[in-house]
This record gives C-alpha cells, sequence and structure tokens, in this order.
C-alpha cells in the first residue's frame, strides 16, 4: 500500500502483426494489420493513483510498454504503474483490469485501404494489497 507498482512488458510481447486474404484466381488480396498503441490500467478502485494519470501507457520506441524497476529508482515515479492507496483487505481483492488497444488497418491489391476500429483485449486479475507498518530513518 502507498508503494508504486512499476508495470512493464517486453518489446517481444506486442509486435505489429499482419495477416493476408486472397481471392483464388483473380489476383485480389487484402490484407489487414494490428499494431500494439497503448496498454490501459484501471486499478479496480477509486483508492488507486495510475501512473500516468489517465492509466494510459504508451509503446515505447522498441515496442515495449513502461520500464522495469532498477536499483536507485525508489523515489521516481514510474512511466506506467499503479500506486494502491488503502488495503483491499484479505476476502475482497481488487479486480485490476490491464487492456491492449490494437490499431487496425487494411489494404488491398485493388489500392483500396483504410482504418478499422481499433481492437481492444485485455484480462482481469484480482490484486490483494496489504497493509505493513514500517519506520524509515
Amino acid at each position: 500500500m502507498n508503494l508504486p507498482t512499476w508495470v512493464w512488458l517486453d518489446k517481444a510481447t506486442f509486435k505489429k502483426i499482419s495477416v493476408t486474404a486472397s481471392l483464388p484466381g483473380t489476383g485480389l488480396s487484402a490484407t489487414t494489420s494490428a499494431e500494439p498503441v497503448s496498454l490501459h490500467l484501471d486499478p479496480g478502485t477509486g483508492d488507486a493513483r495510475t501512473y500516468p494519470a489517465s492509466g494510459d501507457c504508451e509503446i515505447n520506441a522498441d515496442g515495449s510498454i513502461g520500464q522495469p524497476y532498477a536499483q536507485g529508482k525508489a523515489n521516481d515515479t514510474p512511466p506506467c504503474g499503479i500506486t494502491y492507496l488503502r488495503a483491499s483487505g484479505s476476502d475482497r481483492p481488487y479486480a485490476m483490469q490491464a487492456t491492449v488497444t490494437w490499431q487496425i488497418t487494411w489494404t488491398s491489391t485493388t489500392g483500396e485501404g483504410g482504418d478499422l476500429p481499433d481492437g481492444t483485449f485485455g484480462v482481469t486479475r484480482d490484486v490483494a494489497v496489504q497493509e505493513i507498518q514500517s519506520v524509515n530513518r
């Protein structure tokens, strides 16, 4: 509780993917591509703070999301993460949701193409947040 949790995903986890469908004997085909653009964090309670405040973590230039915690960053704000402000209680964990938004486009051999509605895919995980007392000098 009151300790930032750093969230990150390796670049190998999410990368642009494409699928092509062809109509035999016509030379016609269409390719649909999906590229991850952000990760949205919903802590599952109003008693939490997300980083950034919107909860939307952008994809880094190398295709990763956020960055892992490293020694010496104890006083830093994570570029992507959550700080829970209250304990959840052992019998009622928070239902944290992480949702990736994919930008989807299509092109065809006729020169047509365009944008399709974004796709969102996510998971919900129970997060038990415990309280511990400590003295820092």
